[in-house]
């Protein structure tokens, strides 16, 4: 089947607000063929299929935010009432009280747009886990080799030389060499007894 509009389009046409991926009323009417006037006009008659999540209207701030971002809502910036905002719900309820066939048509590449960037979105959320789950390792594994390298340092150095002290040192006397003396004196006793008998 042939897309009635390219998936690119859609795609930059889905903005962050609130923390919500909505396309403006403006970009939907043109998607669904109907002007941003008829689409209002729907919305406000079914206003019961159209909770605060599935649509919500823009704060002004919010607007110019949106005007100065989006080079393609320049037409905006004069506009005096905020646009609306409708989410992927809301985009397929609009689609439903609009009762066109290309209304039904764009919606279902309009749903396609929304689930393939929750998808994408999901993935970066993964992704960003994932990185955290191993900064966090690298963290205790630099902990880790910064305990072992301190270890290897300390024990590669050197013990300290033993210091030398200053000035002369004196040596203790030894004792003399105790068995020369016993020898001596057996062969004096050995002398003696030798005169004696002669």
């Amino acid at each position: 089947m042939k897309a009635i509009v390219p998936v690119e389009v859609i795609e930059r046409r889905i903005c962050l607000i609130r923390g919500q991926k909505v396309i403006l009323d403006s970009d939907l009417a043109e998607l669904y063929g109907v002007t941003t006037k008829r689409l209002n006009e729907q919305v406000k008659r079914n206003k019961s299929r159209f909770p605060e999540d599935f649509m919500f209207q823009l704060s002004a701030e919010e607007k110019a935010e949106v005007v100065a971002n989006c080079d393609h809502l320049s037409k905006l910036k004069f506009s005096p009432v905020p646009p609306f905002a409708f989410t992927e719900h809301g985009a397929i309820m609009a689609a439903g009280v609009l009762n066109s066939q290309r209304a039904v048509a764009a919606s279902i590449y309009v749903v396609r747009v929304f689930v393939r960037l929750r998808e994408i979105l999901s993935a970066h959320k993964e992704l960003a886990r994932k990185l955290n789950e191993l900064e966090g390792k690298i963290t205790h594994h630099d902990a880790a080799i910064r305990t072992l390298v301190d270890a290897i340092k300390q024990l590669m150095k050197q013990p300290e030389p033993k210091k030398k002290k200053i000035g002369f040192i004196l040596r203790e006397q030894r004792p003399k060499y105790k068995a020369a003396r016993k020898t001596r004196v057996r062969f004096e006793n050995h002398r003696k007894a030798k005169s004696k008998v002669i």
